[in-house]
């Protein structure tokens, strides 16, 4: 059995938290069993390893994402990155292909298609494993999970099942609606509807015939190059709405979209995080601070407060869900990014009257990583070094550095460094362009 994990999305209702490179699922927030915090998507690949499921995880993801799923999952997990971003369908399409050309599956192997990120519990995976094995035992050529409602929503589609149950507690769907308004969604539930909970399964060559009817190819690296002939198209519109062969199974327990703060608050254990101060009189506030800078709540009610490197956030609880019109319309660089190598964060920009530019970041490398071997056209840098081992590397002569050391880089260097143990430093980049885009690239042999 195969999983293909969803990750996709900017995720600005979560801001100033998220941006366009760490999205929602991203966020480190919530408890773990060891006891230090864990991401939406780490959550989910530690409840499947929990699982009795055994299948092989593939994460199917936008190229602005890939590091950070590598930093967090580990370098050992299978990432099929987009081309460009097209919705779920053709995200779908080149993982299956992915999977039949890269790794060699079988047609008859199953395959699930799962979100990410959902806030669930132990039984949603069982019925994950209900439907692998409906899809084996041929009860319908694409099985779906239902979740059983719990109010008329219209965040989500709905799938309206046959009367008659297929086999075990599994129904063929008699047809789909999508994000309904509120009488309609109260209509729905008396039909005994389920949510589209946005999970999938079905047989590899059953998503391969599909792709066929779009792009004909012999390998996985062709059906990636020719990514702009699948239709720009939702899976649910374009395979499970035209399924003549289709079923759900239902899941009634925990299930949330955390995707607002009002949400995600209901699940963090603690009021506070960060370098905050809350009287005893403030009430249902929850306050995220990723600054140095304290922040000092006093007689407080029912509010987000929010900060990072990328703004500060205060919003009526109840009002959370609107934030991301508000987020659409300030436009500006990512201040904190997870790279497979480790993290950096802004901690200052400034431009004076002449064009002349300068940006401050910090910069940790985990213990055996490194950035690549590169030079800029536009800037030159200066590296700090304030923790830690590493060796450096400046137009192919080594050297080893370590806290109290600093560097000059001109343009035109070519410069690498790899941490000896995890290494922290102050870069200061300055010149007339300062974009992440003036990179050039080399292969280093370390």
């Amino acid at each position: 059995m195969q999983i293909l994990l969803l990750s996709g999305g900017s995720g600005k209702r979560l801001w100033p938290l998220s941006n366009n490179s760490r999205s929602k699922q991203f966020i480190k927030l919530l408890n773990s069993p060891d006891g230090q915090k864990e991401s939406m998507v780490q959550r989910v690949i530690r409840q499947l390893g929990e699982s009795d499921l055994k299948g092989h995880v593939t994460v199917a993801t936008s190229l602005s994402q890939a590091d950070v799923i590598y930093n967090q999952l580990g370098e050992y997990i299978d990432v099929v990155v987009e081309p460009e971003r097209r919705d779920t369908f053709p995200a779908i399409a080149l993982a299956a292909s992915y999977l039949k050309y890269e790794k060699s599956c079988a047609d008859e192997e199953v395959v699930v298609v799962m979100p990410c990120d959902p806030f669930t519990e132990a039984g949603y995976f069982k019925v994950i494993e209900q439907m692998v094995h409906a899809v084996d035992d041929n009860v319908a050529e694409l099985v779906l999970m239902g979740i059983t409602p719990t109010y008329p929503s219209v965040k989500y589609g709905y799938v309206v099942p046959d009367e008659s149950k297929l086999k075990g507690g599994i129904f063929s769907v008699k047809r789909f609606t999508e994000k309904p308004n509120v009488a309609t969604a109260e209509y729905l539930i008396k039909e005994n509807a389920f949510w589209n909970g946005g999970v999938f399964a079905f047989k590899l060559g059953y998503m391969m015939n599909i792709v066929e009817q779009y792009i004909r190819a012999v390998s996985f690296s062709e059906i990636r190059s020719r990514y702009v002939e699948f239709p720009k198209i939702s899976f649910d519109y374009e395979v499970a709405e035209k399924a003549q062969s289709v079923a759900v199974v239902p899941f009634t327990g925990e299930w949330k979209d955390l995707g607002t703060w009002n949400t995600l608050t209901d699940e963090l254990s603690e009021h506070t995080m960060g370098n905050v101060i809350m009287d005893e009189e403030s009430e249902n506030t929850h306050v995220i601070n990723e600054l140095e800078l304290p922040i000092m709540c006093v007689g407080t009610r029912n509010l987000v407060i929010a900060a990072s490197n990328d703004g500060i956030l205060i919003s009526d609880k109840n009002k959370s869900e609107n934030i991301k019109t508000y987020a659409d319309l300030l436009q500006y660089r990512p201040m904190f990014e997870e790279r497979r190598w480790g993290e950096y964060k802004v901690v200052n920009t400034a431009e004076f009257s002449d064009g002349y530019k300068s940006l401050t970041k910090q910069l940790k490398i985990k213990s055996g990583k490194g950035i690549s071997y590169q030079l800029h056209r536009h800037r030159n840098e200066v590296w700090t070094f304030i923790d830690g081992e590493g060796v450096l590397v400046l137009d192919d002569i080594r050297s080893v550095v370590s806290r109290g050391d600093t560097v000059t880089i001109k343009k035109g260097v070519k410069h690498a460094v790899r941490a000896i143990s995890d290494l922290t430093f102050i870069e200061i980049q300055s010149g007339d362009l300062l974009v992440e885009e003036d990179i050039e690239r080399f292969d280093y042999k370390w």
